[in-house]
């Protein structure tokens, strides 16, 4: 009887020992998956456009109508990992309208939204109502612009930069 006892209690300590090691080979294996991931930084900044220079928008007392804010979005990938298919979103304050044409990213294509960033396309459209009644699709007019998302179709490499830039002026 002490003899099956023992058999049981080495076959129950082996079976432990076995299941323990499975699961954290499971585990480790998982482990290294999951910690394979882009961890992207993103940083924005500003500068108002004064008297042929920039200054810094947190060293600008205020901004004045008229006046003219350069914004860029600088992008650092600190992960493990490329960010595949990699987008990022400016917005465009209230209070302000976009310059049309300013908005530059290496490598990336630039949609607009005239809708809070819901939808974006290259060229927004309006439907206009015609002299003879009928409506018409034309291109919206820049004051109606949003937000800004820039597309890049190469990956965002692991300590890859990226930056974007685009400006607005205030109304």
């Amino acid at each position: 009887m002490l003899k099956s006892k023992k058999k049981i209690a080495a076959l129950m300590i082996a079976t432990l020992s076995l299941l323990t090691l499975g699961a954290a080979g499971f585990a480790q294996k998982h482990f290294f998956i999951a910690a394979a991931r882009p961890d992207v930084k993103v940083q924005l900044t500003a500068a108002v456009e004064r008297e042929s220079s920039l200054v810094p928008l947190e060293k600008a007392a205020a901004v004045k109508p008229g006046e003219v804010l350069d914004w860029t979005i600088t992008s650092e990938n600190a992960g493990n990992a490329a960010a595949q298919e990699y987008k990022t979103v400016a917005h465009i304050p209230r209070g302000t309208i976009f310059v049309a044409g300013t908005a530059k990213a290496n490598g990336a294509k630039s949609v607009y939204s005239i809708d809070g960033g819901k939808s974006f396309t290259d060229q927004p459209t309006i439907e206009a109502k015609q002299s003879d009644g009928t409506v018409k699709r034309i291109a919206a007019p820049v004051a109606m612009y949003t937000d800004i998302r820039y597309e890049w179709s190469d990956p965002l490499a692991v300590g890859g930069k990226l930056s974007a830039a685009y400006k607005v002026r205030v109304k």
